[in-house]
């Protein structure tokens, strides 16, 4: 008994040790709010170290500070990972490690590649770590960077090489991912986070084939296209510690060209009737679908009391008009353009499926138009900065980007982008990525 106690306490130790050994220590941690986060949570940190240790992955893998080594030198290589870092100004718990898995390029594509390291490694890592923080207000999301190889030919001689990849979830999109019914929902989660491969943007599709543009979709948005660039900004994860793979490394941000739209018109149909007589009826034969949505959707759309949903004219067509506000943290703050691509990313995108829900059946108008004010603390507590952004959107964009057959850029390449007023051309990826001024 005495023998078989000892043993069990010898596992015990091994184990605690094991995972204590995946976790950077506070003191490396240069940052004085990332240090103190890993201090403080350091016993859920081990926890969720103990519990990746004890997956069977398809292929050997190793948490690590350092990416694309050797396996024989991983075995001896420092093989602390886990930590509290900034990716794209939010607080992430980050991880990165090398995952041996040689896919062959022939039989692979890149996007192929990227799904199989996440199904079989990322998403048990995942289920792993998030629920140890899924009500930690600190934590905002998750960032994984893990390389695996590609097993390829340069003039027919076989060569491997090593291939990274970056999956960034927020936290609401995490939770979602994980407790996803179908996978449909898991699809959508997984959207609102950010992948990239050897720094490019990219999209996994969970079921291995990705969606297709309907055949009929109007002509003036033909040019809207399922393998487009998606709209994952190109990011850096700032390293506090070692950084994320080598030390100092940098991710991104890379500039991937979104097809852009010629010109759409307001209307593809048929020029419509814009005189005050025609949004006055559409207003009164659309009252109670309106106050319906003023009382459903404001928690998170933040509907401007004095300013209710309206119809009116835009480059001949008729749109109806949601005016809302904005708050961004101080973290996103810069120039206007990336306030506008802020905004979108992280309150008027979620607001788009939700607003689709209630006009199922053809409407009598080409689109929507929500218009926001960005407010954002100031360094002075007499005022506020603010900017005010309209984003116009028509319905066949709004459908392609609700079947999530169209990115974010896809569909503010498809509309108009209008900033204190004036039409701006927006992209998400090179404005977000753009550094602070």
């Amino acid at each position: 008994m005495r023998r078989n106690t000892c043993k069990l306490f010898a596992l015990l130790l091994l184990g605690s040790l094991g995972a204590a050994a995946q976790v950077i220590a506070p003191v490396e941690l240069k940052d004085p709010t990332m240090r103190n986060l890993q201090e403080k949570y350091m016993d859920d940190l081990k926890a969720v170290g103990q519990e990746i240790l004890t997956i069977g992955f398809t292929y050997p893998f190793y948490l690590s500070r350092k990416l694309d080594i050797d396996e024989q030198q991983q075995k001896t290589a420092d093989q602390h990972s886990i930590r509290f870092d900034h990716f794209n100004g939010k607080t992430v718990l980050a991880i990165t490690g090398n995952y041996y898995a040689a896919y062959s390029a022939e039989k692979l594509n890149g996007e192929q590649r990227a799904r199989e390291t996440f199904l079989n490694l990322i998403m048990p890592i995942l289920k792993a770590a998030v629920p140890r923080f899924q009500n930690n207000r600190s934590v905002q999301g998750y960032a994984l960077e893990i390389s695996h190889h590609v097993l390829g030919k340069v003039m027919d001689v076989s060569m491997e090489r090593p291939e990274n990849l970056v999956v960034f979830l927020p936290q609401n999109a995490a939770l979602k991912l994980l407790s996803g019914k179908d996978e449909s929902a898991r699809q959508a989660a997984l959207l609102e986070g950010q992948v990239l491969l050897n720094a490019a943007p990219i999209t996994i599709w969970l079921n291995g084939q990705g969606p297709q543009l309907a055949l009929n979709e109007p002509p003036g948005d033909a040019s809207i296209r399922a393998d487009a660039s998606p709209t994952a900004v190109g990011a850096e994860i700032v390293p506090t510690g070692d950084g994320m793979g080598q030390p100092g490394t940098t991710v991104g941000p890379s500039v991937p060209r979104p097809l852009k739209s010629n010109e759409p018109s307001a209307a593809t149909g048929p020029p419509r009737d814009t005189s005050p007589e025609a949004l006055n009826s559409l207003q009164a034969a659309n009252t109670e679908v309106l106050a319906t949505i003023l009382k459903e959707l404001d928690p998170q759309a933040h509907f401007v009391p004095c300013a209710p949903p309206s119809f009116v004219s835009f480059r001949q067509g008729v749109y109806l008009e949601l005016s809302m506000t904005t708050a961004l943290s101080t973290s996103a703050s810069g120039s206007r353009y990336k306030l506008a691509a802020f905004a979108f990313d992280e309150h008027i995108a979620h607001l788009i499926r939700p607003v689709l829900a209630y006009f199922k059946e053809e409407p009598k108008f080409d689109g929507i138009g929500l218009s926001t004010t960005i407010h954002m603390p100031s360094k002075t507590a007499a005022t506020n900065a603010s900017e005010a952004v309209e984003f116009f959107f028509p319905f066949s964009a709004l459908r392609c980007y609700g079947r999530y057959d169209c990115t974010g850029q896809q569909l503010i390449d498809a509309g108009s982008v209008l900033i204190n007023g004036e039409r701006v051309s927006l992209d998400l990826q090179i404005a977000e990525a753009t550094p602070n001024r």
